[in-house]
């Protein structure tokens, strides 16, 4: 923990009751254009639709049109949950022998895999692998969408246009990837001044600079007057496999066409008086199961405490190890910095949308397409470099991704989690679900309360925490107690909303200073900037 940080300040967010709906999202201008699109009468696929672009133009290190993801949805008349994935894939072409092993031991970004020469999985076009997003929101909006796809993108266009405010939050995630950044060109060009300074306005000042998105701006119009396919099928999408070709990458035409979004039944599970719905496959939904299953034996009491703590901990540590024996994903540094984005929707009919999309890294591929403008993934990271594997790298297999949208229900309560953070988001929104479905907690008290994580090779615990099960966690787990802080994020970085009864509610992590649940009745009058 920082000894630098203030004991006496304390961070809340308002969450507010409605009968309107409400999107929140890890950007309060990202979160406004989709609770607009709810005002003029959107379903929940529409604003989420809205949400999605404007949030990839508005936080582009996180995800954008070049990421992935998966989606959970509740279709309010119908009564049930459907599950979309829209992961990436690595590229037909892609060749793993030209992803040797230095024999320098574990690499050093998000995941311990063996480090690869000159960190072709990691950084560069080498990197890069097929984008789902795109198309998984073509899909939901074709089959669920009520008003016109443009209008939906639209919104993203003009952010696009003004560019990207860079305040001290942009600036301070700017720096925190200059060096990566300078390496690649476009990408330096974008985000740093001369080619090797963070953009940054005076410490004194306020902030007036803005990213030149101009480019991105015009392949978002493409997509506005083409359809979600443009990406795909037409020749935005033959630029962007030309554009990572040149600089070294195997991203081809054919990937982009074959790729397909897919809508799956979910993965459903009851928990004592609570149902959950999460994506199957190769997601943490499975996990997200596994940890419940372990924790419906447990005695978990009244109140979060000593016994619920330790219980959780538990039931984590057992659905982690369970994934990494199965699945083959073996972890992340505790360390690492988040590198999604998640936002959650609810209607004022009750339909939602759980959405969690990334690039992966911070800042993907750190590789700017100049053709489209759109930050590239790095979602070949995302496979073990170690050939006979579970999740051994190899040409057009799907990515094991760490996401984990979930729908919940119980009584006249029904809830859309998310977060983003890496393998921390499994841990976050299960503990989430935990208070709303375990004790009772309102979006409130749920998001407000103190959270552990055990992803990585020792329990990090929240030092708001009460003494006595900081002491009960240390007897069976080497501890670490941190404070929740902006930067960087000791613990993911959870949104979601609610709905009881007719009565919507939304949060985002409290110490987001971006994060914000807008509800429609909110829209009118709403600055912008």
């Amino acid at each position: 923990m920082s000894v630098n940080l203030s004991r006496s300040m304390t961070t809340r967010k308002t969450v507010i009751e409605t009968e309107h709906g409400v999107v929140a999202a890890q950007h309060r201008l990202a979160a406004l254009a989709g609770a607009e699109v709810l005002a003029a009468g959107g379903d929940a696929v529409d604003a989420a639709v809205a949400t999605s672009f404007v949030i990839g133009v508005l936080e582009p290190w996180m995800s954008g049109p070049a990421g992935g993801g998966a989606m959970m949805l509740w279709r309010a008349e119908e009564g049930r949950a459907l599950a979309l994935n829209h992961g990436m894939r690595s590229p037909r072409a892609l060749n793993p022998a030209d992803y040797p092993l230095s024999g320098r031991g574990a690499a050093g970004d998000l995941f311990p895999w063996e480090h690869v020469e000159g960190d072709r999985n990691v950084q560069g076009a080498t990197a890069i692998a097929v984008p789902g997003v795109v198309d998984g929101l073509g899909r939901a909006h074709s089959r669920f969408g009520r008003m016109p796809w443009a209008e939906l993108v639209a919104p993203a266009i003009d952010h696009a246009r003004q560019g990207l405010l860079v305040d001290w939050f942009a600036a301070l995630i700017i720096a925190s990837c200059t060096r990566e950044l300078a390496k690649d060109a476009d990408a330096a060009a974008l985000f740093l001044e001369d080619g090797q300074w963070p953009t940054i306005s005076g410490w004194t000042a306020l902030a007036d600079k803005r990213l030149d998105q101009s480019r991105m701006a015009d392949s978002l119009d493409q997509i506005a007057r083409h359809g979600a396919r443009a990406l795909y099928d037409g020749d935005l999408g033959a630029a962007m496999a030309a554009d990572v070709q040149a600089k070294g990458g195997s991203l081809s035409v054919a990937d982009l066409r074959s790729y397909e979004a897919r809508f799956h039944d979910p993965l459903s599970f009851a928990y004592r008086e609570a149902q959950f719905h999460v994506v199957p496959g190769l997601t943490a939904g499975p996990t997200f199961r596994d940890a419940f299953a372990h924790l419906e034996g447990a005695a978990m009491g009244d109140a979060p405490g000593a016994g619920s703590y330790g219980a959780m901990a538990a039931a984590l540590q057992s659905a982690y190890a369970r994934r990494l024996d199965t699945m083959g994903d073996t972890g992340e540094s505790p360390a690492a910095p988040g590198c999604t984005t998640h936002f959650s929707v609810v209607d004022r009919q009750g339909n939602m949308v759980a959405q969690t999309q990334t690039l992966l890294s911070i800042f993907g591929s750190r590789v700017v397409s100049p053709s489209t403008g759109f930050l590239m993934n790095n979602g070949i990271m995302w496979f073990d470099p170690v050939q006979g594997r579970p999740n051994s790298l190899g040409p057009d297999k799907r990515c094991l991704m760490n996401v984990c949208p979930v729908i919940g229900e119980q009584g006249a309560r029904r809830f859309a989690f998310g977060a983003s953070g890496g393998r921390k988001i499994m841990g976050a929104v299960a503990q989430l679900a935990s208070f709303v479905t375990d004790f009772g907690m309102d979006l409130e008290g749920a998001f407000h309360q103190p959270r552990i994580d055990i992803s990585g090779d020792r329990l990090i615990a929240d030092d708001a925490l009460p003494a006595d099960v900081l002491d009960s966690l240390a007897q069976g787990h080497k501890v670490t107690t941190t404070r929740r802080t902006i930067f960087p994020y000791a613990f993911a970085c959870p949104a979601g909303v609610m709905r009881s009864g007719t009565r919507n509610s939304g949060c985002t992590e409290i110490m987001s200073p971006w994060g914000d649940a807008i509800t429609e009745d909110m829209t009118q009058g709403t600055h912008r900037a």
